[in-house]
């Protein structure tokens, strides 16, 4: 029988009172269930953190000394329990180490999803699918009207213009699949990487991928070459050089209001969209959805008259 309250929203997170730990805790906890590596889902300081041991690395480049008391690294599909919990990690195709948590209780599987995506990306582990009596997903995109185009095409955009281009992506995950795919389908294009995303990218090289060719960034070859070069920022950086001259500035996301303003519209997303949603759900074969990180009301909608959706948050 599912447990309606086997997963209950707290303002500390997502809780699993039946196996006392939270998934992607926004307070420190005991016991801490961990999707991924991005600061809305990874804090710093709980006390026992479970996850992949690439979303550890960069917890601890992150959060250094305060990254969390002691680690439980995990390998996909290595079966744990935690506190009569059965947990497993399913690899999310969110980022890399990006995992979808699989736990079963008195004979019920839950899955929660984490952040997810189903495009291709060279620079993390491909989604997986195993079923479950409980889908608990985020539904960040969870709109008819939104599909996220492939990346590869998108990418393309940036071969339109020979100016030197301002790139603002998120350090972690969005960086690293813009340099790969710079180097695959913009092969003219000198790729300069701003300081603070240099040791993820090193993480990333580190775990085996292979990024293709970047530099650090460097002001005085910006200055002096003024075609083909990409400068690719944090958002925080994008957003102080508005006033950036001699540059097209591109914002990569799957967020419409966010390219406002930009001459080049980039859409690129880590997340699943609509139709990503429905056919996730198609392979997983749950009895109930449960929504989470964003509106889950159009899914319900959808799903009205065939599957039981509630809206967690």
């Amino acid at each position: 029988m599912i447990l309606d309250d086997f997963i209950v929203a707290t303002k500390t997170g997502l809780f699993c009172r039946y196996g006392d730990f939270y998934l992607d805790p926004k307070e420190i906890v005991k016991y801490a269930v961990i999707s991924h590596a991005h600061g809305d889902h990874a804090i710093g300081g709980n006390l026992n953190v479970y996850c992949t041991e690439a979303t550890a690395l960069f917890m601890k480049h992150r959060y250094k000394k305060f990254a969390g008391g002691e680690f439980f690294l995990k390998a996909y599909e290595e079966a744990f329990v935690l506190n009569g919990v059965k947990i497993s990690f399913i690899p999310a195709g969110h980022i890399l180490g990006s995992a979808m948590i699989l736990m079963e209780y008195e004979g019920i599987k839950y899955l929660y999803t984490g952040d997810y995506k189903l495009q291709p990306d060279d620079t993390c582990e491909p989604i997986e699918y195993v079923q479950a009596d409980v889908l608990i997903t985020e539904t960040t995109f969870a709109d008819p009207n939104t599909r996220h185009p492939a990346a590869e095409e998108e990418i393309l955009k940036l071969n339109a213009t020979q100016s030197n281009i301002l790139l603002g992506a998120y350090a972690l995950g969005k960086c690293q699949r813009l340099i790969s795919l710079m180097n695959k389908y913009c092969p003219e294009k000198r790729i300069l990487v701003h300081h603070s995303m240099m040791p993820f990218v090193k993480i990333y090289e580190q775990k085996g991928i292979d990024m293709g060719k970047y530099e650090m960034y460097d002001r005085k070859v910006m200055k002096n070459n003024h075609t083909n070069m990409v400068y690719l920022v944090p958002p925080m950086v994008f957003r102080s050089y508005f006033r950036a001259i001699n540059v097209i500035r591109v914002f990569a996301t799957g967020w419409k209001h966010l390219q406002n303003n930009n001459e080049i519209q980039l859409y690129v997303s880590d997340h699943a969209d609509w139709e990503d949603i429905i056919y996730t759900i198609g392979q997983v074969k749950p009895t109930e959805v449960w929504t989470n990180h964003g509106d889950g009301l159009q899914l319900k909608n959808h799903y009205e008259n065939s599957l039981v959706v509630k809206l967690l948050t």
